[in-house]
């Protein structure tokens, strides 16, 4: 028998790793093996532990588990009889959130120990290196990626061969792959769970890669704030090029590459592939003028080619299986499958992978389980900063790159943070310009001050000082950001102002005319006040005002002091008995 605890950085964050520890404990000498894995998406039920038979099959899955219950799944594991942790095993309607995916860059993720390169190769790990070292030219693999239809998916999905073959016949011997696993949306987090769960499947995509385009040395550029991802990807390649999987002469052949991992400082703009150049050969990361292209020009000036983690995280996958079971998944423009970050107002959170041409109700309602909370679908977020929020009215459009485009959203590197009807899309703008604004390198006028303006027309429109026009200006303002900045950073930060005026243009009307927050989130348009006919003076809420706003006698009505308010909305949430209203 076998438990396995998911110890990816959420399942770590929900107690995993106390977990892992007091089950160790627990065991003793039983004859039980105690193992890790990383994150299989499930993260709303984490900490997770799978329990496995003797045949390696996958017996039950424990969730949400607790390091005072270690005791009780040893014991039900070593006797045979797991019905005394029944209640611990994973609900049958949760169970759907992995029953309807189709799943290719997380084939591996939670299944295999991160850390151990014999789990992978006992998932067919190194067997698409092994055929394209033994009987495969550049040119063979470059075809076959280009049968796949894979697209970039780092957001911009541009065709993967394209990318390579532009490398591979650019003029010196001297070229370099790049990964771009600088993750820095908001509410995204793939490439971070592929990192820390499957490393080896980022080597294996990205050697392969190197051998197409005739590259000798590789560069992972990770966010510094992914410890976790960094330490299991040291581990990896150290492994691999023990095992000569890479390294010199990989596999007996002629060719050779290396690995190398930059730790970036989490500048959001070092996403954009120029600016993550610059960031690698120790610049400040800004971005350049395209062109030249990274494919003529690009890390120390010789050619380069740059994906993400996902992308890469594809390609053994297509090879071992071929190009053309890849290209049979998805619509007829966007090939394959894509994985997305489901987060926000929604019961099950995590990783979510689907074919392409899936519907985004498909994928927030049915695997996602929808609202949580009994409240209303109210829009999605799609692409973080550089995407739009789309309304509930558009929930049955495909995943597709030209669909989503067409929203005026984006699809982005994957995430999807869901809204209900308590979100207030001028704040939503507003966050999301703070973010952006503050993340603009300042090399462009555009961006760097058109972000600026932005933020304050938004800032002043949520306190109850918008004016008519403003909205006009804004859209006035976003054109000439998005026709005027340099990089992909500026030229997509006006998409959520955009996209919240074309579909909740009511809301900026509300703020602007009525002085007022129809989602009631707008601390400076909001008033709290109490109901002496449902006050029972409890005294909860005066105790849990942090500024003392709220006055009263026990088993009385109390008041609120609106000179001292702040707006937090702690007596709100906190009042059992329905007593304080926010207007």
């Amino acid at each position: 028998m076998k438990l396995v605890v998911g110890e990816g950085s959420c399942g770590i964050a929900a107690g995993a790793a106390k977990v892992y520890d007091a089950l160790e404990q627990a065991i003793g000498e039983k004859d039980i093996h105690l193992g890790i894995t990383g994150c299989i998406g499930m993260c709303f039920l984490e900490p997770i532990v799978d329990v496995y038979d003797d045949n390696g099959e996958l017996g039950a899955r424990l969730v949400k588990v607790n390091p005072a219950q270690a005791g009780r799944i040893v014991d039900a594991v070593s006797s045979g009889d797991l019905s005394s942790i029944q209640k611990l095993m994973i609900k049958d309607e949760d169970k759907t959130f992995l029953d309807k995916q189709t799943r290719i860059v997380l084939r591996h993720c939670g299944k295999i120990d991160p850390t151990s390169i014999d789990d992978y190769l006992d998932d067919d790990g190194f067997q698409a290196l092994g055929a394209v070292l033994d009987h495969m030219q550049p040119e063979e693999v470059i075809d076959e990626i280009k049968t796949s239809g894979l697209s970039g998916r780092g957001g911009a999905g541009f065709p993967t061969w394209f990318k390579w073959n532009a490398a591979r016949h650019a003029p010196g011997d001297e070229k370099y792959l790049i990964c771009n696993a600088d993750e820095g949306d908001p509410g995204a987090f793939m490439d971070r769970a592929v990192l820390e769960s499957d490393p080896f499947s980022l080597i294996e995509g990205m050697i392969i890669g190197a051998y197409a385009i005739g590259c000798k040395d590789a560069f992972v550029y990770v966010r510094a704030e992914y410890p976790l991802a960094i330490k299991r990807l040291e581990n990896a390649l150290k492994i691999a090029e023990e095992r000569n999987y890479l390294g010199d002469h990989i596999l007996g052949s002629d060719f050779s590459c290396h690995i190398h991992i930059k730790a970036g400082a989490g500048a959001f703009v070092c996403g954009e592939e120029t600016a993550l150049i610059a960031s690698l050969e120790g610049e400040r990361g800004m971005p350049r003028l395209k062109p030249p292209f990274p494919a003529e020009s690009g890390y120390n000036g010789k050619p380069s080619n740059i994906n993400n983690v996902e992308t890469f995280a594809n390609v053994a996958w297509i090879i071992h299986n071929g190009g053309k079971e890849f290209a049979k998944l998805g619509t007829e423009g966007s090939k394959g499958t894509k994985v997305f970050a489901l987060s926000g107002k929604i019961r099950r959170g995590g990783l979510v992978e689907v074919t392409m041409g899936k519907t985004l109700r498909e994928v927030i309602f049915d695997i996602g389980g929808g609202i949580r909370d009994g409240k209303e679908f109210k829009a999605v977020q799609l692409g973080g900063p550089s995407g739009g929020c789309i309304p509930a009215s558009r929930l049955d459009t495909i995943i597709d790159y030209k669909a989503l485009q067409a929203t005026g959203a984006i699809m982005g590197s994957g995430g999807m943070v869901v809204m209900d009807e308590s979100t207030c899309m001028v704040n939503t703008a507003k966050f999301f310009l703070e973010f952006t604004s503050k993340e603009s390198c300042g090399k462009c006028v555009p961006c760097r001050l058109g972000t600026k303006r932005l933020l304050e027309i938004l800032t002043r429109i949520c306190a109850g000082e918008g004016k008519e026009g403003d909205v006009e200006l804004l859209e006035e303002l976003c054109n000439a950001v998005k026709d005027g900045a340099l990089c992909g950073l500026g030229q997509t930060a006006p998409n959520p102002v955009l996209t919240t005026i074309h579909y909740f243009r009511d809301e900026y009307d509300a703020h602007i005319r009525d002085k007022s927050c129809p989602a009631k989130q707008c601390a400076d348009l909001v008033t709290y006040r109490i109901d002496p006919e449902k006050c029972t003076g409890c005294t909860a809420c005066s105790l849990r005002c942090p500024v003392k706003a709220i006055h009263g006698v026990a088993k009385s009505p109390f008041e609120i002091e609106q000179s001292l308010c702040i707006k937090c909305g702690s007596c709100y949430n906190n009042c059992h008995f329905g007593a304080i209203t926010r207007e």
